[in-house]
């Protein structure tokens, strides 16, 4: 876009501009930290009044920003100053109104000082938010320029783990066996979910040491039941024996190593086998995505073949739904997006594409070989002329093996800053897989994950 700024001589009482923006919740955060001001009114994440709502008041200052960036972009424009400006709210705005400010020229004084009309109104209805008189210096100098790209701004937020949070308690909190919670992390993270009711932990392993673990974090057990077993391949047989017998209704890793867990769920006696391989899913809270993006699989299989990505693919689309997306869009991710006989994953992504629009994957649109670029941006996608229901719209990503899979998820995690909560599927029951270098939030939401899914499971029996 290109900006002209009217200077002080060409100016005309009665001149008019405006500029109109949608007000949303990030816009809010990021104001709260650049302005200093966390009055929790204005927060989406706060009851600031006590009523038990989460208003998301717009700030008044934010408010009154709308109509500085018509004096500093549009009129005058460019080379604008401020002397004064005053305000009179007539009523608040809220994230989610679109909100037109507009000046008009009053008054032209000496030292090229003018007077300006200032107001700011909803554009559904024209409601009068504020109105108040700015007096300024008008630039000099006519002058033009395209308008100036700053650096963009991501806001480390994690509101789609929040959403998933708060779907989950309202559940009945799951009866989830904590298999070895003899570490801080590991046993804290299943106090909190406990204490969020989104889990009720039965903690399997060493009392000495889940006992230590509870004073170091300073959390108290209550009457959290544990069962007393010192071995961690036998911690893991009783986990799973409980699930067997109708007690437990998911898994949760804790301080013993993946594979002692994964070889008690996979036994043949009693065991969680139903009929799929066993498959890893990250779900993971990237900040500035649209919802939440699935990774798959990243911990599990290590070079899959086509018969186990089939699996892979219609666990993480069962997984989806089962955490409120309709219709997951699943991009089979290879190196190209064209089918390519020397890349293996090319073939396979096409396979997997042509299976599902057949019905042998259900429950989501497939679509392969996609790069990663033009699977989650749409602009990648149209530039490459990708015309698709998935392609830049990706909700669940599948890799072509392991080591793809974890690069990506750690990629996203320490360079974009999402968070990730781990869940095995293709078992009886969610089996939460959490990380030594996983915190608070992303093992809450793990838990939420796998009570989400297991409601769901629980249902469709």
């Amino acid at each position: 876009m290109q900006y002209h700024n009217k200077p002080y001589d060409q100016l005309q009482v009665g001149d008019t501009a405006e500029l109109t923006r949608i007000c949303t919740e990030d816009d809010f955060f990021v104001f709260a930290s650049n302005s200093g001001n966390h009055n929790p009114l204005h927060l989406s994440t706060e009851d600031g009044d006590g009523d038990q709502l989460n208003e998301a008041i717009a700030p008044a200052m934010f408010v009154g920003a709308l109509i500085s960036a018509v004096l500093g972009n549009v009129l005058p424009g460019a080379g604008t100053l401020y002397k004064s400006q005053s305000f009179e709210f007539s009523m608040h705005a809220l994230a989610g109104d679109e909100l037109t400010a507009r000046v008009k020229v009053l008054e032209k004084r000496g030292n090229r000082e003018v007077v300006m009309e200032t107001i700011v109104v909803r554009l559904s209805d024209g409601a009068l938010i504020v109105s108040g008189m700015a007096v300024v210096v008008a630039p000099e100098k006519e002058m033009s320029f395209s308008e100036i790209e700053v650096p963009g701004l991501v806001l480390q937020r994690h509101r789609h783990f929040d959403a998933l949070l708060d779907r989950s308690r309202p559940l009945p909190p799951i009866p989830t066996a904590v298999v070895a919670p003899e570490e801080p992390n590991a046993l804290g993270g299943a106090l909190l979910a406990a204490r969020e009711t989104i889990i009720k932990p039965i903690l399997i392993g060493d009392p000495d040491k889940i006992a230590a673990a509870a004073r170091e974090i300073e959390l108290p057990l209550g009457d959290t039941e544990i069962i007393p077993v010192r071995n961690h391949l036998d911690a893991a047989n009783r986990a799973v024996d409980l699930v067997a017998d109708g007690q437990a209704q998911a898994l949760m890793k804790g301080h013993l190593h993946t594979d002692e867990l994964l070889r008690a769920a996979l036994r043949r006696e009693r065991g969680l086998r139903m009929g799929r391989r066993f498959t890893h899913v990250f779900v993971m809270d990237v900040p500035g995505q649209p919802h939440p993006l699935l990774v798959t699989d990243a911990a599990i299989n290590i070079e899959p073949d086509l018969e186990t990505k089939i699996d892979i693919t219609q666990n993480a689309i069962d997984l989806a739904i089962s955490i409120g997306i309709g219709a997951p869009k699943v991009g089979v991710l290879s190196a190209v997006e064209t089918v390519t006989p020397a890349i293996r994953s090319s073939i396979d992504a096409a396979l997997l594409s042509k299976m599902a629009d057949r019905g042998q994957i259900r429950g989501g649109l497939v679509d392969g070989p996609l790069a990663m670029d033009n699977a989650v941006s749409i602009a990648a996608a149209r530039t490459k002329g990708i015309v698709s229901e998935v392609a830049g719209r990706a909700d669940v990503l599948v890799v072509p093996n392991l080591d793809a899979g974890n690069m990506l998820a750690k990629q996203l995690t320490y360079i974009a800053h999402a968070e990730a909560a781990g869940v095995v599927l293709g078992a009886r029951v969610p089996i939460v897989l959490n990380s030594r270098a996983d915190d608070d939030k992303a093992r809450l939401a793990s838990c939420a994950v796998a009570a989400l899914h297991a409601a769901r499971m629980s249902d469709r029996i």
